[in-house]
């Protein structure tokens, strides 16, 4: 992957570093409470640029141009007198203990996956790239980060750009979590960390919806050949993977006792007593329904038994999130890659004990909580050329809006 620093834009509209008030979630986390909620924290929230209120199409996509075109002229926002490579450091708390995750901000050059050097792990649609196109077109502005892992295993790369100092900015997020921000301008050390990159390939973990829009328009604007990306190493710590919980509803006939009994096929089913405690296996669903549960335990023989996707590997089969499509909600429950791109069956989250509230409550047919994707399982699906299964993976947490922004060549 070739990089380079960037001269980043970053908020100057505060006595002090902390960015708290201008930061916001992807777009794509955004829901339409969330997006009043961040108008509200500051006039100056980069939500509306990135994701501004919805009305006509055009003026939505004008009116984010309106909006930063002011912020610069006021200077507001400003950029950075000499280009950099951001340390940006996530320090976070899961299962009540603090977890702190490092990598680093540089422009990516984008290159169609054939070229073997940004590998995907998930189908888009083009609904949302429609959506970011018409933003870039309209603003030129790189907002939003994608979220980069590269291989790492000696730790060269993240000794290369380690942060140091005081941050330059910080930000708490909407759920508490500490975000901050470094510089390093050393010709020394940004030519060290863009030799360690060059050869190594990375994997999107999130953001496939810009990146995909970001190479089209390369191709219309060819001087914009690079995109705003935080890498952080798979090896490192701090790399945490929540599962996506299915929440099947809308299935007719649905019978939880007859679900059970099919299961029985390739998974031995033994009751499950308190979901809330159940820890999932990779071989190990739990399954909620009402104030009934229960444990679906793949047997070996049923893992040779179930109907895999032609061409898939032992890895991709070994998932999770393989074993309940391909065992359960296809062949048992007749929810097809065409109903789940439909959003007709299966709602997600990365909630167990919200999964399990809504499944009690009667909310959904059935709760299905299944573990989590592993960095190294992802690893090896993705360097094999396939993709996984949709919804197989929620990175916590999501990186922010709003520390930096880039604006696009020519522009």
């Amino acid at each position: 992957m070739h990089i380079r620093p960037v001269a980043g834009y970053r908020f100057r509209g505060g006595a002090n570093r902390d960015a708290s008030r201008v930061v916001a979630p992807p777009y794509d986390q955004i829901t339409d409470e969330l997006q009043a909620r961040l108008y509200a924290m500051s006039a100056w929230n980069i939500v509306r640029v990135s994701y501004p209120r919805a009305g006509a199409d055009a003026d939505r996509y004008r009116a984010a141009r309106r909006t930063l075109d002011a912020w610069l002229a006021d200077g507001v926002w400003a950029r950075e007198a000499e280009a950099a490579i951001y340390p940006y450091q996530q320090t976070y708390t899961v299962a009540g203990r603090p977890v702190t995750r490092t990598g680093f901000i540089a422009l990516g050059e984008v290159r169609d996956y054939a070229a073997g050097v940004v590998l995907p792990h998930e189908r888009t649609h083009a609904g949302p790239k429609r959506d970011r196109m018409a933003l870039l077109e309209a603003t030129g502005a790189d907002v939003g980060l994608l979220f980069m892992l590269v291989s790492d295993p000696a730790g060269d790369l993240r000794h290369a750009t380690v942060p140091a100092g005081e941050p330059i900015a910080e930000a708490r997020d909407l759920k508490g979590e500490v975000h901050r921000l470094w510089r390093i301008t050393d010709p020394a050390a940004l030519a060290r960390a863009q030799a360690l990159m060059a050869p190594r390939p990375v994997l999107i973990a999130d953001g496939h919806h810009r990146y995909e829009t970001a190479v089209e328009y390369a191709r219309r604007h060819p001087a914009a050949r690079d995109k705003l990306m935080a890498f952080f190493a798979l090896e490192a710590p701090g790399l945490t993977i929540l599962p996506n919980h299915r929440l099947v509803h809308d299935v007719e006939g649905f019978d939880f006792g007859a679900l059970l009994r099919a299961a029985g096929r390739w998974f031995d089913v033994t009751p499950l007593g308190d979901p809330f405690a159940f820890r999932p296996e990779h071989r190990a669903i739990g399954v909620v329904s009402g104030r009934a549960a229960a444990v679906l335990r793949l047997r070996a023989d049923g893992l040779d038994a179930i109907k895999w996707p032609d061409g898939t590997s032992r890895a991709w089969r070994e998932l999770a999130v393989s074993i309940l499509h391909e065992g359960v909600l296809r062949p048992l429950l007749d929810i097809t890659d065409a109903k789940l791109d439909a959003k007709t069956h299966v709602d997600y989250t990365a909630d167990q004990a919200e999964a399990v509230r809504l499944a009690r409550a009667g909310r959904c047919q059935a709760a299905f909580l299944i573990a989590p994707t592993t960095p190294e399982e992802l690893w090896a699906v993705v360097r094999g050329g396939e993709l996984l299964p949709q919804k197989s993976t929620h990175f916590y947490p999501k990186l922010l809006d709003g520390l930096v922004f880039h604006r696009l060549e020519g522009r």
